[in-house]
């Protein structure tokens, strides 16, 4: 199937900024009717979950929307049951919750490279689906996205991180496990779908090879599926700052303090020496 052909920048920039003012009018939404939401990010290595996550929680509250990493599991984690450490960070009433990566873990990387045993890995397949029927008719509103990226895609966006110092650390041994095991994660990942994709708690694929083209997609998913409304808010006043009395606040001198060196300034003068 031949591959859409770049979003343009301009035109993803103008309809991101109106796709995130829309997610800020969405959580206000989630906290003004105490909904609480679990957003699953899940996908190939290098496939753009990490950049969608950022474009969705650029401009929403923090206090009320959480993204949740989890590492690898503590000793005492290991002897829990495997989704508890994952159910702990569950939303409470007017609450956005973002896993990149979930407790899909299990399904994918751990079936993969043998941190899980056969028994534990069918045990998993068996629970998640009820877990999740369970979340969901307690009302939480639940959407799990899997980001699909070509290997060849995959393997330009190692090399572009392998040779940006700023992006280097994105880059893991893990992730080059995911180059020779390729086929290893497709039958993972079918398998997990036949399992986990659910009428109640189904599995939305996000065609990844263009990055903006598939944050804007998923964007526009999520607004599409949670059925928030407009919530009106009164704007503020910005009072008047009242004048200054004979006994008001003086204000103590700079030379008090210790101040950050201004090497700002040293980029002025350098601007200036260039004309």
């Amino acid at each position: 199937m031949a591959q859409p052909r770049k979003l343009k920048k301009k035109a993803y920039e103008a309809e991101l900024k109106r796709l995130q003012a829309e997610l800020v009018e969405m959580q206000q939404w989630v906290v003004e009717t105490g909904a609480r939401v679990v957003i699953i990010m899940e996908g190939r290595d290098a496939a753009g979950k990490g950049s969608a996550i950022k474009r969705i929680t650029q401009y929403l509250n923090p206090r009320t929307c959480r993204i949740e990493a989890l590492p690898k599991p503590t000793d005492r984690e290991a002897g829990q049951w495997y989704f508890q450490r994952y159910i702990e960070k569950l939303p409470t009433a007017g609450e956005i919750v973002i896993f990149d990566r979930s407790w899909y873990n299990r399904g994918g990387v751990e079936r993969v490279m043998g941190f899980c045993t056969q028994q534990e890995h069918v045990r998993f397949l068996h629970q998640a689906p009820i877990l999740e029927r369970m979340l969901v008719e307690d009302g939480i509103i639940l959407l799990k996205y899997w980001f699909s990226v070509s290997d060849e895609e995959q393997i330009a966006r190692f090399k572009s991180r392998r040779n940006d110092p700023l992006r280097r650390w994105k880059l893991s041994p893990m992730d080059l496990q995911s180059i020779t095991r390729w086929e290893d994660y497709s039958r993972a990942k079918d398998e997990m779908f036949v399992h986990t994709d659910t009428p109640v708690a189904p599995w939305y694929t996000v065609e990844s090879e263009d990055k903006k083209r598939s944050r804007i997609n998923v964007i526009s998913h999520i607004l599409e599926t949670i059925p928030y409304e407009r919530v009106e808010q009164a704007v503020p006043e910005i009072p008047e700052r009242p004048a200054s009395r004979k006994d008001s606040y003086e204000r103590p001198s700079r030379d008090h303090f210790a101040y950050v060196p201004d090497v700002a300034a040293k980029l002025e003068r350098k601007k200036k020496d260039k004309k």
